[in-house]
């Protein structure tokens, strides 16, 4: 299987299954001398983990995270960092039946379709299972942004119809609400609308945005990795997102240029610019503005609703899909956006020293 794969100096390779034995990541290219410990990782992993509230699935694991190799006594060497979850909670039972038909929304045909054989059991490496490699990587990415002064912060903007007022962001709300929304009044209503969609046997979509603070200017490369186009690929990569914006994203359709241009000023002594319609990136390079981008996640396709279908036997079928499935994936879905847009930009820094002559002479001249 190709595509497990993301990154050029900073790599990562997931592997695992739902319902298999163990899942995990192997990061190469992370620099030697980072204090690091299972803890520093726990605590992403602990934010996209299952079963913790009535708006998640209701499959109990521990997900904790253990270290195989690339750290020795407390800091990481410079070789590749093996990291490993093990699945506690299967049901594999639960999937059974589906071996048979396609769940509609779902990966199965096209599994099928591709290798001639499919993991039934939750979905395989098509799974939501799978960004545990990404988060528990993208852990170690943002603690080398931290000690950079770059800051990233995703939370939940909408669920359905309910979205977030700006003027209420409170931070705090993001950490203690369920719906992982930086306003307590908002995620109230989100949480009433999904109670109304589990009482109808549905499930609701919504939207993450994610802000990067702190990033310099002149990160990306002008062509074909542009770092616009880095982090929708990183971002579209997550299963359930089907839609990325950048600054106003699609709203500079309706515009004419006069309004959609950011007007630059000098502030401080810096160039800067009075507004940020572009999301602080231009011509796919940042320009040092705030670095701003939202995903679009579709609802959840396991529904208990029925629905129709197809068989391997080419009949026409009606389901009810059975097992533990969460009602909206966007709350567990905020860390996993902010895990792949981490190595996106760590990586693209890490690409970037070798943009000019300078940057080598700090490193290696008269050594």
């Amino acid at each position: 299987m190709a595509g497990s794969s993301y990154g050029k100096l900073f790599q990562i390779t997931t592997w695992g299954e739902s319902h298999g034995k163990a899942l995990g990541v192997v990061i190469d290219g992370c620099p030697a001398g980072l204090p690091l410990c299972e803890a520093d990782i726990q605590v992403f992993l602990d934010r996209r983990k299952p079963g913790k509230t009535k708006i998640s699935t209701p499959r109990k694991e521990a997900d904790e995270v253990e270290i195989l190799s690339g750290v020795f006594e407390g800091k990481t060497t410079g070789t590749p960092i093996s990291l490993i979850v093990h699945n506690t909670s299967q049901r594999s039972a639960d999937y059974s039946e589906i071996a048979n038909y396609y769940r509609p929304g779902h990966a199965d045909y096209t599994f099928d379709a591709k290798y001639g054989f499919r993991d039934y059991r939750g979905g395989g490496r098509s799974s939501a299972r799978e960004t545990i490699g990404r988060v528990a990587a993208g852990a170690i990415a943002s603690k080398i942004l931290e000690t950079l002064g770059i800051k990233l912060t995703a939370y939940t903007r909408s669920i359905g119809p309910i979205a977030i007022d700006d003027t209420k962001f409170d931070f705090q709300a993001l950490a203690e609400t369920p719906t992982c929304m930086p306003d307590y009044e908002a995620s109230k209503k989100a949480e009433a609308y999904l109670e109304d969609c589990m009482k109808n046997y549905d499930s609701a979509g919504g939207v993450i945005e994610c802000k990067i603070e702190g990033c310099p200017a002149g990160i990306g490369e002008p062509v074909f990795d542009k770092l616009d186009a880095n982090l929708s690929k990183a971002i579209m990569s997550i299963g359930a997102v089907k839609a990325v914006e950048i600054g106003d994203g699609t709203q500079v359709a309706s515009r004419r240029g006069s309004e959609n241009n950011d007007a630059f000023t000098i502030k401080d002594g810096n160039v800067t610019k009075v507004t940020n319609h572009a999301g602080g990136i231009l011509g796919g390079i940042s320009d040092g503005s705030t670095i701003l981008l939202r995903a679009h996640v579709k609802p959840t396709p396991s529904i208990f609703s029925p629905q129709q279908t197809v068989n391997k036997q080419g009949e026409n079928i009606e389901v009810s899909i059975k097992g533990r499935h969460d009602p909206v994936v966007v709350p567990r879905a905020v860390v996993v956006v902010e895990a792949m847009t981490a190595i996106t930009i760590l990586d693209s820094l890490l690409v970037n020293m070798s943009s000019r002559m300078e940057n080598l002479s700090k490193v290696y001249k008269n050594k």
